[in-house]
């Protein structure tokens, strides 16, 4: 069970593969650049993230196929649901990743869409893709912890 997130925080989506497909390096929070529909769309839960990455462009950052489904009540004022999305960090955070990016290997991919005390967060993390090798090691050592966990289980049960 995922840890209960603090409260103020009520979170939209999560990409839950991003954990297994990169070793996560450096968590940051980031502010998004929304219209009125998607943050609308993002309170009925509308999101998705699985697929999606940040690029850097012109010394800002921009979260590029993310998908924030259409808003019904907005008919034609609608947003289009694949289009980026410029984030927003301090200049300090901003020219850390940016260095950080230019090493080879490394990449930003959002992890977390959350609203934090009513404005809409986005979590990236600095991440390194894995080796198929790193994700057969990471399911076995997931099969393991369940086993112990059963066993575990099983001999309160026989108390």
């Amino acid at each position: 069970m995922p840890p209960k997130p603090p409260s103020g925080i009520k979170i939209v989506c999560t990409n839950r593969q991003a954990g297994f497909r990169y070793e996560l390096l450096d968590k940051y929070e980031a502010g998004m650049v929304l219209l009125g529909s998607e943050v609308k769309s993002l309170r009925d839960g509308n999101a998705n993230i699985q697929d999606s990455y940040v690029m850097h462009k012109n010394n800002e950052l921009i979260l590029l196929n993310s998908h924030i489904s259409h808003y019904p009540p907005a008919n034609r004022m609608n947003h289009d649901p694949l289009r980026a999305r410029k984030l927003l960090l301090h200049a300090h955070e901003l020219e850390h990743l940016i260095g950080k990016l230019k090493e080879r290997g490394l990449t930003l991919i959002p992890t977390q869409i959350y609203f934090k005390n009513g404005k809409a967060k986005i979590q990236i993390a600095l991440a390194r893709g894995k080796k198929n090798i790193d994700k057969r090691e990471a399911i076995k050592k997931k099969e393991q912890k369940r086993e112990m966990d059963r066993a575990i289980k099983g001999q309160r049960r026989l108390k």
